[in-house]
C-alpha cells in the first residue's frame, strides 16, 4: 500500500523504487515510529479528530505491530516503501479503515523528521554510556600508575618527565569534552517537530507542547518550514562522532607508538592483538589501527552530510533521505570501536621499568633553567645558558649531571654544588603540583574530579 498515487496513472519504475525506497535502512526506525503514532493518536483524540474507541483500536494494533518487530516476525511487502508506509500499512490490515485515519493531519515530513530525533537521542544516551565505560577504565588504570614516571613528548620528541597516570588522564579529558557536546546536541535535538505537518503546520487543534511533552522533547519546534528540513541534529551528532574518533585515534596512536618494542612502555593483552600469518614473531595492534581507519570515515560522513545540507532549497528535499546512512554508520563504528578500546585499557599492561629506562637527562633541561632562575637569573638568559650545557655535554657525550662544576660554572657562575639535586625525575615530576599538573598530588586532585564527573556530580 503506497501513502501516495491518486494523482498518478502509472506506478513508479522499478529503477525509481530501488532509488527512492529507504525500507531497507530506515527500518530501524520502527520503534520510534510507533511510539510517534501512539502519541499523535491520543493527540488526535484530545482534539476530537478520532472517538476513544477508534484511539483504543489503534493504539491496540500499533502495539500489536511493534510486537511483531520486536520478535522479529513482522513481513515486510513489496510495497512498504519506508518505515512509516509498512507500519500504517499493517495496522490497517489489523485494525481496518479505522488504520487510515492515524495520519490525519499529519505529513511523512514531520514524522520521520519526529522518529529520528527520539532516535538520535536514546542513540546519544547509549553512546554516553560507552564513553563512561571508557573514561572509568581509564581513571582505574591511572589511579595504578600516579608515580610511575614516563617521558614526556612533544613533536613526537622528549620534552620533560610526566607520570603514566598524567599522560592516561589526558585523554580522560578529551573524552569529557566529547561527553559535553553529545549532552549539548542531545538538548538541542529535544525539540518535537510532530505537528508541524508537510510544510505549513495543522489546522487541527492539536495541543502541539503537550504532544511533545508526551514524547520526552523539551518543547514542539517553533516554525513549521523550519521543522521538517532541520537536520541540524544530525550534523551535531556527526561532528560530536567525528570528533570521538579522532580522539579515540589519538589515543590508539599512543598505544600503536608505546607498546612497539623499540619503547616497550606498554603491552597489549593477548585477546586484543593479532599477529602475522608470516611472520610468527609478529604481534600487531590491529584494533588500534582500526581505531585510527575508521576515523577517516566519520570524517568523511559528517563532511558528506555537510556537503548535502548545503545547498537546499527551505522545506523538505528528499536529499534528507541521506541523513539516516551517514549517521547510522558512525554510530554503529562507535558501538564497537569503544568496547574494544575499554577492554584494551582495562586490560593494558603498564611496564614500569621501561618507562625508568628511557628517561634521560636532557628531559630535565627545564629544571636546570628553573634552577638559575631561583638563583635569580631571568628565565630566557636560563634558557640560553641551560642550551649551552645541553650542548657541551652532547660534545663530550656525557649525561648532563656528569659535567664537571667548572664546565657548568664556565657557562654561568651562578651553578653551586647544589645542582646536583636538581638531576632527580621523581623530584622533577612533584614538582609541577599545580592544578592540572603531573605531580602526584595534582594527578590525585584530577582523579578525584574525575570520579566525581563519572558520578554526575560536577559539570
Amino acid at each position: 500500500m503506497s501513502l501516495w498515487g491518486g494523482r498518478f496513472s502509472e506506478p513508479s519504475d522499478e529503477d525509481l523504487r530501488r532509488l527512492n525506497d529507504s525500507i531497507g535502512f530506515d527500518r530501524a526506525l520502527y520503534a520510534e515510529d510507533i511510539a510517534g503514532s501512539i502519541a499523535y493518536a491520543r493527540a488526535l483524540a484530545a482534539a476530537g479528530v478520532l472517538a476513544a474507541d477508534e484511539v483504543k483500536a489503534i493504539v491496540a494494533g500499533l502495539q500489536q505491530v511493534l510486537a511483531e518487530f520486536d520478535n522479529d516476525i513482522f513481513t515486510l511487502m513489496p510495497a512498504d516503501e519506508d518505515i512509516h508506509t509498512a507500519v500504517e500499512r499493517r495496522l490497517i490490515e489489523l485494525v481496518g479503515d479505522v488504520g487510515g485515519k492515524l495520519h490525519t493531519g499529519r505529513s511523512r515530513n514531520d514524522q520521520v523528521a519526529t522518529d529520528f530525533r527520539l532516535w538520535s537521542m536514546r542513540a546519544v544516551d547509549r553512546l554516553l554510556s560507552d564513553l563512561r565505560q571508557l573514561q572509568t577504565a581509564l581513571v582505574e588504570m591511572a589511579e595504578r600508575h600516579i608515580d610511575c614516571v614516563m617521558p614526556g613528548y612533544t613533536h613526537l620528541q622528549p620534552a620533560q618527565p610526566i607520570t603514566a597516570a598524567h599522560w592516561l588522564l589526558s585523554y580522560f579529558w578529551m573524552l569529557e569534552r566529547d561527553v559535553d557536546c553529545l549532552v549539548s546536541a542531545r538538548d538541542r535535538m529535544a525539540v518535537c517537530p510532530l505537528g508541524a505537518g508537510a510544510l505549513a503546520g495543522t489546522p487541527l487543534s492539536i495541543d502541539r507542547h503537550a504532544l511533545a511533552n508526551s514524547l520526552g522533547f523539551r518543547r514542539p519546534s517553533e516554525n513549521s518550514l523550519d521543522a521538517v528540513s532541520d537536520r541540524d541534529f544530525v550534523a551535531d551528532l556527526l561532528y560530536a562522532c567525528a570528533l570521538c574518533a579522532a580522539h579515540l585515534s589519538r589515543l590508539a596512536e599512543d598505544i600503536l607508538i608505546y607498546s612497539n618494542p623499540a619503547f616497550a612502555f606498554i603491552s597489549l593483552d593477548d585477546r586484543y592483538s593479532t599477529g602475522s600469518s608470516l611472520m610468527p614473531q609478529k604481534r600487531n595492534a590491529d584494533p588500534m589501527e582500526l581505531m585510527r581507519g575508521k576515523t577517516g570515515r566519520l570524517i568523511g560522513n559528517l563532511s558528506g552530510f555537510l556537503s548535502t545540507l548545503k545547498s537546499l532549497p527551505s522545506g523538505y528535499n528528499k536529499d534528507l533521505q541521506e541523513d539516516k546512512e551517514a549517521l547510522f554508520d558512525s554510530l554503529d563504528a562507535l558501538a564497537r570501536l569503544l568496547p574494544v578500546m575499554s577492554a584494551s585499557i582495562r586490560s593494558l599492561q603498564i611496564n614500569a621499568q621501561a618507562m625508568a629506562a628511557a628517561l634521560t637527562e636532557d628531559l630535565l633541561a627545564t629544571d636546570l633553567a628553573d634552577y638559575l632562575v631561583r638563583k635569580g637569573l631571568p628565565f630566557r638568559q636560563a634558557h640560553h645558558a641551560v642550551g649551552m650545557v645541553v650542548r657541551r655535554a652532547g660534545e663530550l657525550s656525557v649525561e648532563l649531571s656528569a659535567l664537571p662544576l667548572a664546565e657548568l660554572q664556565g657557562i654561568n657562575p651562578l651553578f653551586a654544588p647544589d645542582v646536583e639535586a636538581v638531576f632527580d625525575f621523581a623530584q622533577s615530576v612533584a614538582q609541577r603540583r599545580a592544578f592540572g599538573g603531573t605531580a602526584p598530588t595534582a594527578v590525585r586532585e584530577q582523579i578525584a574530579l574525575a570520579k566525581q564527573r563519572l558520578a554526575g556530580q560536577e559539570r
